[in-house]
């Protein structure tokens, strides 16, 4: 497994991963980049299943779908992991996504006039404008995964729609007819899935990691945007994703999923974290981790390591008179 788990050399039954069913999904494909050969893949029909069996004890990690490059954020993901009780990311994840419309092979050969077209949200988002230029009159049907809308069309003598917009595998593991291939507006679109354990110690720092965290704002405090925002900009600390999300309470109220270039053990990212913790009323640490594409974040003049802890000792120099 490449990545970093929190298990004792005297585990010996197999990792049990949970994962965004059912089988064939892109989450699937995703899981088996860092999975043992012996892993134990359990599929669960939502997020929020997954990342359950993760607080219940009846996992050892989930797989999760984060970010695509083409819809941001996955709100289910976001939120799931912003409540309850803590867990926290491990490693990421990136899967290239493309689809194939696919239907129920016909005895005849015959292929269905094709009106109804279920998948996930996000895969309908991806390709609305091919399905526009190519079955202007179909509608989407709304799937918990592009695999579970295979497995429907496949398995339901009345699937509630003709054609599924689906992976590669899912086609050939539900025994489908690919009616196209490759479909998709924008070429080259991605998909970042995180390796989510129990509370644990936090992976080693690489130099290329990342950070996640959620912050919550003060209610009604001008510049309390600002405020937060200034805490990573004092400190040279670049954010690569941030998100609003309502915190769950009154109109107003909201939270920030945040990505932060670096690992919590660095002193520029901690005395970051540090002021976050004094200034807003909640901040809920989910991970620092090994980032995917392996890229180092460029650090500022003044943020080392070193620089903070220079800075540092001059303070404890002055404090006992032998600085000035």
């Amino acid at each position: 497994m490449h990545t970093h788990t929190n298990t004792t050399s005297a585990q010996t039954k197999p990792l049990k991963i949970a994962f965004l069913g059912p089988f064939g999904t892109f989450t699937e494909q995703a899981l088996w980049q860092i999975a043992p050969e012996n892993a134990e893949a359990v599929p669960c029909t939502s997020v929020p299943q997954a990342l359950d069996l993760v607080r219940s004890g009846q996992a050892d990690r989930a797989v999760v779908p984060i970010e695509n490059s083409i819809e941001g954020g996955v709100n289910a993901t976001i939120d799931s992991l912003s409540h309850g009780s803590p867990l926290v990311i491990e490693a990421e994840m990136v899967v290239e996504v493309s689809f194939e419309l696919a239907i129920k092979p016909a005895a005849d050969g015959s292929i269905p006039n094709i009106q109804r077209i279920g998948t996930h949200p996000h895969a309908w988002a991806q390709c609305r404008k091919w399905v526009a230029a190519n079955y202007p009159d179909a509608v989407h049907v709304p799937a918990t995964s592009t695999a579970a809308a295979a497995r429907l069309i496949a398995e339901d003598e009345n699937p509630g729609f003709d054609a599924a917009l689906c992976a590669k595998t899912s086609v050939e593991r539900y025994g489908l007819r690919a009616l196209h291939s490759n479909v998709a507006d924008n070429r080259g679109a991605v998909t970042r899935f995180v390796l989510v354990a129990p509370l644990g110690n936090v992976p080693p720092a690489t130099g290329a990691d990342k950070t996640t965290v959620q912050v919550r704002l003060p209610d009604n405090e001008a510049g309390a945007l600002l405020s937060m925002l200034e805490q990573f900009a004092a400190r040279g600390v670049n954010l690569s994703r941030i998100e609003s999300r309502p915190a769950g309470g009154p109109l107003g109220s909201y939270e920030f999923s945040i990505d932060i270039e670096g690992h919590i053990s660095e002193e520029r990212v901690a005395a970051a974290l540090i002021g976050l913790h004094r200034t807003c009323p909640q901040v809920r640490f989910i991970g620092s981790y090994p980032r995917v594409d392996g890229q180092r974040p460029t650090i500022k003049t003044g943020t080392k390591d070193e620089d903070f802890v220079n800075a540092r000792a001059w303070i404890a120099g002055l404090m006992n008179g032998t600085n000035n």
